[in-house]
């Protein structure tokens, strides 16, 4: 007897278990969440470090002198 199968289809057509379907939507909905706080930089974080590594660069120039 031939059953019909009523899995559902992912987007690339395969067939997913129900088990599939419910960690496929809890993946997006947790994707959705996390890319929703990204403001697309960090650029006040990145001129802080640029910041301190020169300071450290011309600490060790100095003390590289005095060895």
């Amino acid at each position: 007897m031939a059953y019909k199968g009523t899995a559902a289809k992912s987007a690339t057509g395969a067939s997913m278990s129900k088990y599939d379907v419910e960690v496929e939507s809890r993946l997006q909905a947790l994707e959705a969440q996390s890319h929703s706080k990204c403001d697309g930089g960090g650029s006040a974080v990145s001129d802080d470090l640029a910041a301190k590594v020169q300071e450290m660069y011309e600490w060790y120039q100095v003390v590289k002198k005095k060895v």
